[in-house]
Order: C-alpha cells, then structure tokens, then sequence
C-alpha cells in the first residue's frame, strides 16, 4: 500500500514546465499554470479558475455530468435521447458535486483537518515524512466514503424522483429513501472501489486542483453510474 500512495502521490507532484507562447501582433503571450510550482498564470481561465474555485466546480460540476450523460445515452443505440434525464444529471452535477462537494470537502475539511493546507502544498518526500498530515489523509479518505455511501447516494434517489417521479416533496423523500436502501449493497461495493483510490489522489494535491481532479474522475463515475441507473 505504501508503495501504492507513493506511485500517485508522485504522479501529483510531476511538474509541468511552463509554456511560453510567442508573441504576436504586441499581444503578450499568456503562460501556463506550473502545477507543482504553485506560480500564479498571468491572465485566462487558469488564473479565474484558480481565484474563482468554488464557481468553476460548479460550472465544471454541471456541465461534466451531463456529457457524461450524453456519452453514456448515445452508447445505448436502443433508446431514444432522454432530456429529462439529461436534466437531471445537470442540476445535480451543479448542486451536489460542484458547490455541495466544494463547501465540505475545501471549506470544511480544511477547518476540520487542520494539517490539509500544509500537507497538501507539501513535496512528496515531505508529505511521506509527515506522520500528522498522513493521518489526516487517511482521516478525510474514511470521512468521505461515508458521506458518498450516506449523502451523496440518497441525494441522487431524491433528484431522481423529483424529477421522475409522480410525488410530492414529501412523499419523494420516501420514496428515494427506500430506493437508496434497496440498491445499497449494489451501489456501495463500485464505488468504494472507485472513490477510495481516487480520494487518496485528490486529497493530496493543492487545494485549489482538488474538485478539478475529482471532476475527471466523476466523469468516468457518471458515465458508469448513468448506465447502470437506465437498467433500472
């Protein structure tokens, strides 16, 4: 396992070498972000998302799982594009993995987990040295997966039948509820196997990449996940 966490803790810390475009026309040429550096871009989008992080989870949070929607639809050549759907995964893409993920796993973990800004702003020799931030790594890893398993997944039932569904707010509560705890046992074992390697990666990178990252990891988890729910 030690030999695990250090392969992608390595993997996180592999510098980018910043990109210097030529000028044209007297336009100063804008460079890339240096991911391992921690040096500030001097314009574009890298320089917003980084100033701008909870809104830029959000628009990535929307966007990302409705594509990964789409994809997952245009695969089953048997049916027809279903909007509705599509909707659905919009709204929760935005409201629950981009500003509900963003408020607990920034925001909160970091007053929480005390050693996270240190830790994670780290290189990896120090970060493998470093017993405090390793536990607390661990720490938001187990505090995570019980949110996903006891948050993330009836939130998704309750969108869905909001959406779907043929009930009111209160009845849809009930309703999602007793979906949820029907297809636990088939919905915890994928995405424990999923979300607790991913986490281990995104929870040791630079704060301000840690929904980004997990946005490309969600996308290949949406996908799946959006499949498995149009069986049902």
């Amino acid at each position: 396992m030690k030999l695990i966490a250090a392969l992608l803790l390595t993997a996180v810390h592999a510098k980018l070498a910043p990109v210097h475009l030529a000028k044209k026309s007297g336009v100063k040429a804008v460079q890339a972000i240096d991911l391992g550096g921690g040096k500030k871009a001097s314009g574009g989008y890298g320089q917003w998302a980084k100033d701008n992080a909870a809104a830029n989870g959000i628009i990535i949070g929307a966007f990302k799982t409705a594509a990964a929607d789409l994809m997952a639809q245009v695969s089953d050549s048997e049916s027809d594009f279903d909007l509705k759907r599509n909707l659905l995964f919009f709204a929760f893409g935005g409201a629950y993995l981009g500003a509900f993920q963003y408020w607990y796993q920034v925001n909160i973990f970091k007053r929480i987990f005390t050693a996270t800004e240190r830790f994670t702003s780290q290189s990896l020799e120090k970060k493998l040295k470093d017993t405090e931030g390793l536990i607390q790594l661990a720490m938001q890893i187990a505090l995570n997966l019980t949110i996903l398993s006891c948050v993330y997944l009836p939130t998704f039932y309750l969108f869905k039948a909001v959406f779907f569904g043929d009930c009111g707010l209160a009845s849809c509560f009930g309703e999602s509820w007793g979906t949820y705890t029907d297809n636990f046992e088939n919905d915890l074992a994928p995405l424990l196997k999923c979300w607790g390697p991913a986490d281990l990666l995104c929870f040791s990178v630079p704060l301000y990449l840690r929904i980004p990252i997990r946005h490309v990891v969600s996308f290949c988890w949406t996908i799946y996940f959006s499949i498995v729910q149009s069986k049902k």
